[in-house]
């Protein structure tokens, strides 16, 4: 929901298609090549599929594709999409009082030309404590549950315990504008 946000205050037009691909079956070290990886398999999935179905000339002349992928870096370990209500509860837990770092990668491929260029931004995030039932009430919305990390920062319910951000808030969000701008030049 966010990047569709993002890419629409861009000022772009774009159609959503989503990767089939096993995310947890990509494993990097490092969270910027995980990032990377994630973006680029998601990439080879969706050329692959449109290639399959056909991607019209006149589409190919005028598309790019967009790929992305986000994790949260929590006291040196990598953290993705929570899988379960207890592990959502700790992450959240985890950055309350504290904060955590977003890792966000964006690959950008001219589907003419083939040309693709990639890269990542970082950003942090400083939080206040934040009560239990405010946890609850984001487990009870399913919140977690989308976004790496299990915390939507533009939330309603988390916005007000966001004491501070370093770094820019899109990459927080899961698309960095200042570096997709960058990448869609560099591919055109």
């Amino acid at each position: 929901m966010a990047r569709r946000r993002i890419l629409a205050e861009m000022g772009y037009e774009f159609e959503i298609m989503t990767a089939d691909i096993d995310e947890k079956g990509i494993r990097r070290e490092k969270p910027e090549d995980l990032v990377m990886a994630i973006a680029e398999a998601k990439a080879d999935a969706i050329i692959s599929r449109l290639q399959t179905t056909g991607l019209s000339e006149k589409d190919a002349q005028t598309t790019l594709l967009i790929t992305a992928d986000t994790v949260v870096v929590y006291k040196g370990t990598i953290r993705e999409k929570p899988s379960s209500e207890e592990e959502a509860r700790e992450f959240i837990k985890g950055y309350s009082g504290s904060h955590g770092a977003v890792v966000g990668s964006v690959l950008v491929t001219n589907l003419n030309t083939g040309a693709s260029k990639g890269g990542w931004d970082r950003a942090e995030a400083y939080f206040h404590d934040i009560p239990d039932e405010v946890i609850d009430n984001l487990i009870d919305e399913g919140i977690p549950f989308k976004v790496a990390g299990g915390l939507m920062l533009e939330h309603p319910l988390t916005l007000p315990f966001v004491e501070s951000v370093v770094g820019a808030i899109d990459t927080i969000m899961g698309l960095p504008k200042a570096l997709t701008q960058k990448l869609i030049h560099d591919v055109l």
